[in-house]
């Protein structure tokens, strides 16, 4: 049988080009490490994005978990690739290789 959470999170990752798991929403997160990613976003130009708030939502809130086989969120996909949580993010960030990869993706972002 097919899992029904596990199909909404596939649905909102192939349908959004970024889309970020988080405590809270992009425009009040809820934890440090969500805020962090949404911060990232910012300055990379990123202003288009699907943010989905796991605490309105336990079944999702565990379901990405397990979907992913990651521990933690926030959560960031972007063209439906997994790429990782906080730390992953800011070091991708830190490095240029975030930007690199939207880029590559074909993600639009707004000069900072």
């Amino acid at each position: 049988m097919i899992n029904p959470t596990f199909e909404t999170i596939q649905k909102d990752i192939s349908e959004n080009d970024v889309v970020l798991y988080m405590k809270g929403t992009k425009l009040i997160p809820q934890c440090g490490f969500s805020a962090t990613v949404v911060q990232v976003l910012e300055r990379v130009g990123v202003t288009e994005y699907k943010d989905i708030n796991v605490l309105a939502d336990p079944e999702i809130r565990e379901g990405i978990k397990a979907f992913t086989n990651w521990p933690t969120i926030p959560q960031l996909y972007i063209k439906g690739e997994f790429i990782g949580g906080c730390d992953i993010v800011r070091e991708m960030y830190q490095s240029g290789e975030l930007q690199t990869l939207l880029a590559e993706k074909g993600v639009a972002t707004k000069a900072a």
